[in-house]
């Protein structure tokens, strides 16, 4: 019994020893052709092996323990692999021409310095493990630093430089093809996904293509290490003009970016997602959690495009299905006008801003629903809070929430509306139109079409200049099939309130925009604090309007507007001193040459009934009554030339007290308006006090103010009467051209 058994032993001895021999000697290329022909078969692509194939035992197991640790294993090593696209795919590289609707993939930028390409280190092995297998590691580093990769072509998903894997053999007598360490150097991979959706990626053997089966695989296959060393990644999709490359590197463990083995890979990216040029860094977990059907996969990346930069951190789930994330992203830019290209969304133009929040929800395509939560941050010099809700879908994806600020700087607003804040670079060099005075800045119309909105703001302490007494404003932004509604636009405005509707329709060009609006309670000194300071009051300011114009600005719009504004003053008293501190010189002039240099005079009601055609108001009901005198003024107002053409003529109540019985006339622009012979300034302000009734109702008109109420007042009676008669036709005269 014992022979025999000592027999079977040597058998064993005999047999172990020729697989030694068998595996040390063997000519492993002669096997090239077959593996070759299986592989590209099991793919359904084209593979190949161009380089040297080998193999050698390796022992003892470094991810083994117990006697399983000196089972030896088997490295199969591999030069210039090459796996070809599916047929008819091509993944082409800049310059050369997009193919098969792609975008093109950026190309390889050549190594920084000579260490570039170098390998990175291998995986978590002991210092004994290391040692054990240090010669046939350095020898094979030596074979890699002198392999070149075979040139990746728009036919071929990927290349690669060399590859070596570690095969237990134990795990063979089960079906399972358990790999220690899979190594890839220098390896260049492109995938891909067209705009049907199609991808390649996807195997499907050439049998199971010709026959159709769907036959279960009895083989398993495991990897439990997975080693990048100076790799390129490409991925370029149809469906999202998105088109980046990376450079792939696996992370050594103990290195200070792999965080005690949170992160097992660093990328450096570039490329274009639409018309941004995108470049950046990013570290996630191991590539082996991909696999995985179920995982939080860590992630952190540093990116830039453009003026825009963006930090985040945090978890994908289920990165292959974009199922959901759950990350904190914090973003910057001169602009938040410059999102539009990265992310789809329509946001105005803004000062330089910054915001950090919480990101959570899907990006699935065509499924996407994500939350931007709790974010805090600042644009220009105001902060901002709030949460917004991105939802994908058609015919438009919708973006929904509400935003708060604390402390509203009013000149952060301004590039909302086209006026410069002062701090954006691309403000640099420009100017205001010469001798105009309206905004003419254009409303960028042209992204209404890529999303809805349906946003509440609410400013709740504005910063603003002394002479504007705004203390707080709100609004909700509706934009639906490219028409955006303000309402209500409401603003706390010199101790009264302003409430506005504003409709533009950006189906129409040039542009429809209908605005209405009303004012209760505006205490005209409050726009003047000099005059505040003398414990004055020019009045009390109440009215409404309503206009409908086309043009794709402000100007433009009231140019060709047609409408009806009525403002009413009550209560209120002025001078030439007080006009003068205000800087209403042509209200100034006006005043001293109808009641002289030093008569203080009280105003009982002023009114203005301004009707607008083309463009033209019609300022032949604008009435004052002091208890000197009641003033009519009468002429048009050309709101599109910003001209003037008015005459003034008081009828006194008690002639002592006029200083001139002849009638005044007020001609010129906005910006330059001329009383009688005598030229003089104006420096045209919002809601402009008594004297810009009588001289420069156009500024009161543009006023967004609303009112109820003097008709029940006694002293506005008689300026009433007229007002409240039958319309007349609104004025027809032509501009000059």
């Amino acid at each position: 019994m014992l022979r025999w058994l000592l027999l079977v032993l040597a058998a064993l001895a005999a047999v172990l020893v020729l697989l030694v021999v068998l595996v040390a000697t063997f000519d492993w290329n002669r096997l090239k052709p077959r593996i070759n022909a299986k592989v590209s078969e099991a793919s359904g692509r084209t593979f190949a092996i161009q380089g040297d194939l080998d193999a050698h035992w390796h022992w003892p197991q470094p991810l083994e323990s117990g006697w399983r640790r000196w089972v030896p294993g088997v490295t199969v090593q591999a030069q210039q692999l090459v796996l070809g696209n599916p047929e008819g795919f091509a993944v082409a590289e800049a310059p050369a021409k997009p193919a098969d609707g792609l975008p093109a993939l950026p190309p390889r930028p050549a190594p920084q310095n000579d260490t570039d390409e170098a390998p990175q280190g291998g995986p978590a092995d002991t210092a004994s493990e290391r040692d054990a297998t240090a010669s046939s590691e350095d020898a094979q580093a030596a074979r890699d630093a002198q392999a070149e990769a075979p040139p990746r072509t728009p036919q071929d998903m990927g290349t690669i430089r060399s590859a070596s894997a570690t095969l237990r053999l134990l795990p063979l007598l089960s079906r399972t093809v358990v790999l220690d360490t899979l190594v890839l150097s220098g390896p260049d991979i492109a995938l891909a996904r067209r705009q049907d959706g199609t991808n390649n990626w996807t195997f499907h053997s050439r049998r199971q293509e010709k026959q159709g089966e769907q036959r279960d695989n009895p083989w398993d296959l495991r990897v439990d290490q997975l080693v990048v060393r100076g790799g390129w990644l490409g991925y370029v999709d149809g469906t999202k003009q998105l088109a980046l490359r990376a450079r792939v590197d696996t992370l050594e463990p103990g290195a200070p970016q792999a965080e005690d083995g949170r992160y097992g890979v660093r990328m450096a990216v570039q490329g274009q997602y639409g018309k941004a040029q995108v470049r950046g860094s990013v570290v996630g977990g191991s590539m082996l959690a991909l696999r995985d059907k179920q995982v939080r996969y860590p992630l952190r990346a540093s990116l830039r495009s453009g003026h825009v930069r963006t930090q985040v951190e945090g978890v994908l789930n289920n990165p292959a299905q974009l199922s959901g994330m759950d990350l904190q992203v914090l973003l910057g830019g001169a602009s938040m006008a410059d999102l539009f290209p990265l992310t789809g969304l329509v946001l105005p133009n803004t000062p330089p801003f910054e915001v950090k929040g919480r990101l959570l929800g899907s990006l699935a395509p065509d499924k996407a629903v994500w939350e931007y939560r709790d974010f805090n941050g600042k644009v220009g010099d105001s902060d901002l809070h709030g949460s917004v809700t991105y939802t994908s879908g058609k015919p438009r994806p919708k973006l929904q929430g509400h935003v708060t600020s604390k402390l509203l700087r009013l000149a952060d607003l301004g590039p909302v509306l086209g006026a410069p804040s002062g701090k954006r670079p691309q403000e640099k060099g420009t100017s205001k139109r010469a001798g105009k005075v309206l905004p003419d800045a254009h409303f960028a119309t042209e992204r209404w079409d890529a999303m809805d909105l349906d946003l509440a703001f609410a400013g709740e302490k504005v910063i603003r200049p002394e002479a504007l007494p705004l203390d707080r404003l709100s609004v909700r932004a509706v934009l639906e099939d490219r028409r955006l509604h303000l309402t209500p636009l409401r603003f706390g405005f010199a101790q009264g309130r302003i409430d506005s509707d504003v409709l533009i329709d950006g189906r129409s060009k040039p542009l429809n925009t209908t605005l209405k609006g009303s004012v209760e309670g505006l205490q005209l000194s409050a726009l003047f604090p000099k005059v505040e300071l003398m414990k004055k009051s020019f009045g009390r300011l109440d009215g409404s309007f309503t206009l409908a114009g086309q043009g794709d600005s402000l100007a433009k719009m009231l140019g060709s507007s047609d409408g009806r504004a009525r403002l009413y003053i009550r209560e209120g008293t002025f001078s030439k001193q007080m006009l003068d501190l205000a800087a209403l010189n042509v209200g100034s002039v006006v005043v001293a040459k109808l009641f002289g240099e030093n008569k203080e005079v009280k105003l009982r009601c002023a009114v203005a009934d301004l009707r607008i055609k083309d463009g033209m108001a019609d300022a032949n009901n604008v009435k004052l009554n002091t208890e000197e005198a009641i003033v009519d003024v009468t002429g048009l107002i050309d709101l599109g030339e910003e001209e003037l053409s008015l005459r003034i003529k008081p009828k006194s109540l008690e002639w002592k007290f006029l200083s001139l019985r002849t009638p005044l006339y007020v001609r010129g622009t906005f910006a330059n308006p001329q009383v009688g012979v005598e030229p003089a300034p104006l420096l045209l302000r919002a809601g402009a006090a008594v004297a810009a009734a009588a001289v420069a109702p156009a500024a009161l008109a543009l006023v967004p103010i609303t009112v109820p109420g003097a008709e029940d007042e006694a002293s506005c009676a008689k300026l009433l009467a007229p007002v409240q008669s039958p319309q007349r036709e609104a004025p027809t005269q032509q501009r000059k051209r």
